[in-house]
């Protein structure tokens, strides 16, 4: 019998849950795959050999919460692991009682450090998805340190530079891992969202994993490049004091950002994965603005993005007239096509299947010993 894989999916934002349907659809028919998330309806069509277990989310209460015992500090080798949590309880119990019953081959961590080391803790080898971040505290450190492999769904260029050779040595960087990458040219993508050829479009990707851009400052651009038709697709933030031109136009959730990405002449977006992913794959001029994330996620990746020379990167959007002046001229003056569609691997999710098939033979093929224990002089002491 094939011994399964597990997989956790953290369920904020679109990533985790694309990275894992694509790896899913990638490995062979015959590995059993177990999900654990605190949602099941993210993942699009799976593989029949794929369940998916939905378990109580560890971050969100849900009424049965004790408030006596925040006191209690937190060590720091975890992250998010309040006392009294019935539900932190369940989720737990749900995933180490799968381990001693099914006997994984692997878990697949994305992500949660506690997770990665409840797998440790359970004699369980895990791999560790790797995001970027300042993520040398104890507890990540303690997950990375302990994982068979670590998983990144971005090229190796974008790699943090302390990154020592140890942890690239146990890698497998995937860029475009989860997220369709095939990019439609600019007039079609333009037709299928009804943006005339000439126009200069600017569009605006307000990711789903946090509120999105501001509105007053996205007024102030529009204001400053009155010649151009502004959309912005995603959540946008009310502002009561904003003032909007006529040429700025809010589509809110669309279902085909990549045809907009396509079709646009400069896009200004954060830098949560899937759209990284899409905008560096239609090679477009990118304007790069990352949102708060724990631990400075975004931030972090956007310095690995300006570093790589496949963005330009404001820390928030630009406030005046000429701040949006000076950022466009820069977008387009330091644009390399060319080296941001580098950043997209062939067939990631086929690499990073072969890698996690592989990782797991090494893993469970036992060591053969020159001679058996039986027949072996004892040690001399």
């Amino acid at each position: 019998m094939t011994r399964p894989f597990g997989y956790f999916v953290h369920h904020q934002g679109r990533g985790h849950a694309e990275r894992c349907a694509a790896i899913a659809r990638a490995l062979p028919s015959s590995r059993p795959m177990t999900v654990f998330s605190a949602r099941d309806d993210i993942f699009g069509p799976l593989p029949p050999q794929v369940e998916v277990v939905r378990i109580p989310s560890l971050f969100e209460p849900s009424g049965g919460e004790s408030d006596s015992m925040d006191w209690v500090p937190t060590p720091r080798t975890l992250h998010c692991a309040p006392l009294g949590w019935p539900g932190i309880r369940q989720a737990m119990a749900t995933i180490s009682g799968w381990f001693a019953s099914a006997e994984p081959a692997l878990m697949i961590c994305d992500v949660s450090a506690e997770i990665a080391q409840l797998a440790r803790i359970c004699s369980v080898p895990h791999v560790k998805v790797l995001q970027h971040g300042d993520r040398g505290d104890p507890g990540h450190v303690a997950a990375y340190d302990g994982a068979a492999g670590l998983l990144a769904p971005f090229h190796a260029d974008l790699a943090q530079p302390e990154w020592d050779a140890a942890m690239r040595g146990k890698t497998c960087f995937a860029g475009g891992l989860g997220v369709d990458t095939r990019v439609v040219e600019r007039e079609v993508a333009r037709q299928r969202i009804g943006v005339d050829a000439d126009a200069e479009l600017i569009l605006v990707v307000s990711g789903g994993g946090g509120q999105g851009f501001a509105q007053a400052p996205l007024g102030v651009g529009a204001r400053s490049r009155p010649d151009a038709r502004w959309i912005t697709i995603g959540t946008v933030q009310r502002d009561w004091h904003a003032t909007e031109p006529a040429n700025i136009e809010h589509r809110g959730w669309v279902d085909n950002a990549a045809d907009h990405i396509a079709a646009a002449d400069i896009v200004i977006a954060s830098t949560g994965n899937t759209t990284c992913q899409q905008i560096l794959a239609a090679g477009r001029p990118w304007l790069a603005v990352p949102e708060w994330r724990y631990f400075d996620e975004q931030h972090r990746k956007a310095e690995a993005l300006a570093r790589a020379g496949v963005a330009t990167v404001r820390p928030h959007l630009p406030s005046s007239a000429q701040g949006w002046t000076a950022a466009f001229a820069e977008t387009l003056a330091d644009h390399h096509p060319i080296a941001q569609r580098a950043m997209i691997d062939d067939h990631p999710a086929d690499r990073v299947a072969l890698w996690l098939e592989t990782l797991s033979a090494r893993l469970w093929t036992p060591r053969t010993l020159s001679a058996p224990l039986s027949t072996m002089e004892p040690p001399i002491l």
